[in-house]
């Protein structure tokens, strides 16, 4: 599959309390990533995709789980969404030493993410 879901992510207005449940769950490890911008905390499923825990970066965004696309450029892919009918949610932002993400949705309103890797 040339776009697989490649990593999911969790935002959440309780962390702490997202953190236990998830571990307790399914046995996840989650971790503090050091030297994030953020508190930020890796979620370590034991198989792909791996995934992520942060509070909501501003105020309206819910809790809720994204799923992130995998995509050779970003840019591209969202003046494509649009063209079909989609909209861009939050432009093409950088992660420091990781790669690019946005946040887009269908033309039905779900949103999910677009992930492009720093080295191709």
């Amino acid at each position: 599959m040339p776009n697989p879901f490649c990593y999911l992510e969790l935002t959440s207005d309780n962390l702490d309390g997202a953190k236990k449940f998830y571990s307790k769950l399914f046995e996840w490890k989650i971790d503090e990533m050091p030297g994030a911008q953020i508190p930020y905390y890796m979620v370590d499923t034991g198989s792909e995709p791996q995934g992520g825990m942060m509070a909501p970066p501003e105020p309206g965004i819910p809790t809720a789980w994204l799923m992130y696309v995998l995509v050779d450029d970003v840019a591209a892919t969202c003046d494509k969404l649009k063209g079909l009918g989609g909209k861009v949610l939050k432009d093409k932002a950088p992660v420091p030493d990781m790669g690019w993400f946005a946040v887009v949705a269908d033309p039905q309103g779900a949103v999910f993410g677009l992930w492009e890797n720093k080295e191709k």
